[in-house]
């Protein structure tokens, strides 16, 4: 995609005219058709460091409009307007993902997938075209104590652990330990590598409320996962007060399932589906659920985690 031509405008001066032009760019990488799932759509390098540049310029700009250092600390950090702007815009395209979803639940999970993997190439590919935000913003709101992981978080289990005469350096110790057994949760084990210590994170961040700050990539996959993954998961709620019976022979009752368990049910049982095709999707959803930030005590995760352990449904 080429360079749109901007004129005598300034992207710069104001959220409203960098967003004008970013928008094509992410439209392109995010939303336009392509060939391959794996690959997001590139931009021209020349439209690649004029966003760079216009980014920086507006976050400059923003900085030195504040006079004091005080005035500073009481505004909302610099950053702030185009950060939100950014979730609002991967809530927007996974919403209408989620629209574009097959009503047969036979279909549902053959659609997720390609549908997911083309989501997160393009969040990834922003997440670098965008790197300036992370670096400026999300690192900043990180020191703050405004990531995934706040101290408020991890405060009540750490402080029992705390001794009297403990030094500063043993109670950040025991915070960092905190923090690797909530990384654990999502695959991290010791002495495993970068890879995996960054995909853990990454899948933490996802997972986080939608008031923590994040990098750029796991914005775009909390987003997936709130906008898109929960509704498929949520479990229609049962009309009035009445209460479902007993199943028989002591097997549980027959409890309304939310679209994407209907449709993994009918995946696994299916008796005419090739069985390393049905290996292949099942592997694929239980990627997107982890990297999108489903929790495993989710059933759904345990079901799809059993199958791949054991092979049986």
């Amino acid at each position: 995609m080429p360079n749109p031509s901007a004129g005598s405008a300034n992207p710069s001066a104001s959220l409203s005219s960098l967003w004008g032009y970013l928008l094509p760019a992410l439209n392109h990488i995010v939303r336009s058709p392509t060939h391959s799932t794996e690959k997001a759509p590139v931009i021209d390098i020349s439209y690649h460091m004029g966003i760079h540049t216009a980014t920086y310029n507006y976050f400059t700009m923003q900085v030195e409009a504040v006079s004091t250092h005080k005035e500073r600390e009481r505004l909302t950090p610099s950053g702030t307007d185009l950060y939100e702007h950014i979730d609002k815009y991967y809530a927007e395209v996974a919403r209408e993902l989620l629209l574009g979803a097959p009503e047969d639940d036979s279909s549902l999970i053959q659609f997720i997938i390609p549908c997911f993997n083309r989501y997160a190439a393009g969040a990834h590919s922003v997440n670098r075209l965008l790197n300036y935000v992370n670096r400026h913003y999300v690192k900043r709101a990180v020191d703050e104590d405004r990531g995934w992981l706040t101290l408020s978080d991890i405060f009540d289990a750490v402080a029992k652990a705390i001794q009297d005469g403990d030094t500063k350096e043993k109670i950040t110790n025991k915070l960092k330990e905190r923090r690797m057994e909530e990384l654990k949760k999502w695959g991290w084990d010791e002495g495993g590598t970068s890879e995996q210590f960054a995909r853990a994170e990454s899948c933490a961040e996802a997972a986080s409320p939608l008031d923590r700050v994040v990098p750029l990539s796991a914005l775009a996959l909390r987003r997936f996962r709130t906008e898109f993954m929960e509704p498929l998961l949520a479990v229609p709620k049962l009309k009035g007060n009445k209460r479902r019976k007993p199943g028989t022979h002591g097997k549980a009752p027959n409890l309304p399932k939310g679209r994407l368990a209907r449709a993994v049910r009918e995946l696994l049982e299916k008796q005419d589906v090739d069985v390393e095709e049905r290996r292949r999707l099942v592997t694929e959803l239980a990627n997107a659920m982890c990297i999108t930030g489903v929790r495993d005590g989710h059933p759904l995760r345990k079901r799809l985690d059993k199958y791949l352990l054991t092979g049986t449904v």
